[in-house]
């Protein structure tokens, strides 16, 4: 699915989980996956590592088609900046990034001055 999300897309979710915490990162990538379960931590197949993910309310909807749920996957890759703090991503973020703190329930989060790291221009909330 997309990584450029969109607020509608996450009518659904209930609670934000975080197996680390969001304070401790400046950025997260985040990703739309489709699961088996509502709630509960997924399976994680991408390298790096999986730093939270949401969880649905309990009448959410599978996907008629597949049967699977729609729920954000928040993770870093190995080459991002809290890994690598001189790599890639010193300055600036990959598109999918937005800074956890703004991240809520049904809320596709924001780049924000501290995300983007440098960059000078303002920075637009994302989803909305």
């Amino acid at each position: 699915m997309s990584s450029m999300l969109q607020d509608s897309q996450l009518a659904d979710e209930h609670e934000v989980v975080w197996l680390e915490d969001p304070e401790d990162l400046d950025y997260v990538r985040q990703a739309l996956d489709k699961v088996p379960t509502r709630k509960g931590k997924p399976r994680y197949s991408r390298a790096g590592r999986l730093v939270g993910y949401t969880n649905l309310r309990p009448g959410a909807a599978s996907d008629p088609d597949s049967g699977l749920f729609a729920r954000r996957a928040f993770f870093l890759l190995p080459h991002d900046r809290d890994e690598q703090p001189h790599g890639p991503y010193s300055v600036g973020a990959p598109g999918e990034a937005v800074d956890p703190r703004t991240i809520e329930p049904g809320k596709v989060g924001a780049k924000t001055p501290r995300s983007q790291k440098g960059r000078s221009t303002e920075i637009a909330p994302a989803g909305r």
